[in-house]
């Protein structure tokens, strides 16, 4: 792969929890800030999208209406993104926060104009609250984002270092693929993203690539095309 001009990095809250596994690792979050400062330094162009998944997890109780569920869902995306803005800027990066919705003076509303803006002025870009509606996940929202603002590739930054035909921690023997269509995904049922989200990619073009979070320098590797996970084609 090329060096990319744009991308979407997808980060997973619960990754970003480190292994205390709710809130946040400064540590962690601080390492990724290293790594994409290191990126835009160079002229990568970067938007954010993380889950919401060290602070809910709203589907795992039956007690709580969906809608409500994701709508909390969405705010823990705020707060992850609020948080993670504020250690990028520490480090000596500029950020907006755009959310689909109005959220007081924390973020501002989005639109496709506005990210660019940003984008041409070198400001990191985290596209907080998904796509502001439930029944959609933060994977739907980061292909949404993606495809929106024109990405080369979305990154996918995991707690695993690619795509396996199965899953490595219960098969010892599970085969890692270099690169596979998202078609193959979809029919295999591999679960790199949600389906909503592999569809959108499909049909729109858009790369994926998925590699370990915890690999030293994994996300400037992969900002300059450089993937030791698995790219997934469209």
């Amino acid at each position: 792969m090329m060096k990319m001009k744009r991308v979407l990095l997808k980060l997973s809250g619960e990754a970003l929890a480190g292994e205390k596994k709710n809130g946040f690792d400064e540590a962690t979050v601080t390492e990724v800030a290293r790594q994409v400062k290191k990126a835009a330094d160079s002229g990568t162009e970067i938007g954010v999208v993380i889950g919401g998944g060290n602070f809910w997890r709203g589907r795992d109780s039956s007690a709580i209406d969906r809608t409500r569920a994701d709508q909390i869902g969405m705010l823990a995306t705020v707060m992850n993104c609020i948080y993670v803005s504020e250690i990028f800027r520490s480090v000596g990066m500029k950020t907006q926060i755009l959310t689909p919705f109005e959220c007081g003076t924390m973020t501002k509303l989005f639109s496709k104009d506005r990210a660019n803006k940003y984008f041409e002025k070198g400001i990191i870009v985290f596209f907080a609250g998904g796509t502001g509606h439930p029944y959609f996940s933060t994977d739907t929202g980061a292909a949404l984002r993606a495809i929106e603002m024109e990405a080369d590739c979305i990154l996918l930054a995991k707690a695993v270092d690619g795509v396996y035909d199965s899953d490595p921690k219960l098969n010892p023997d599970a085969r890692k693929y270099d690169t596979i269509s998202i078609q193959e995904v979809i029919d295999r049922k591999l679960a790199v993203v949600d389906l909503t989200a592999s569809i959108m990619c499909m049909e729109n073009h858009v790369q994926m690539a998925v590699f370990s979070l915890t690999e030293k320098d994994g996300i400037v590797n992969a900002m300059q095309g450089k993937i030791n996970g698995t790219i997934v084609t469209a």
